[in-house]
């Protein structure tokens, strides 16, 4: 899954650390989070976009495997 979320935080000149406060997480997570490491919860993906005041949808960007690889879409 892409996110906004590096872009987002920047927006607000927080840190990672600023942002996993608001949303009651660790640093890391939301490191991993930004480097597609992890796939946050739905609960949590939702506490993130309203931080931002955003759709879930305008912070993350779900790619399905067929998306990211044309050739597997061929029959």
């Amino acid at each position: 899954m892409k996110t906004r979320l590096r872009v987002l935080r920047a927006e607000r000149e927080w840190s990672q650390a600023e942002l996993a406060m608001h949303v009651g997480v660790s640093r890391a997570c939301i490191n991993a989070i930004e480097t597609g490491r992890y796939d946050p919860s739905l609960p949590l993906a939702f506490k993130i976009a309203r931080i931002f005041g955003k759709n879930v949808e305008e912070v993350f960007l779900y790619q399905n495997a067929e998306s990211e690889n044309p050739a597997s879409s061929r029959h």
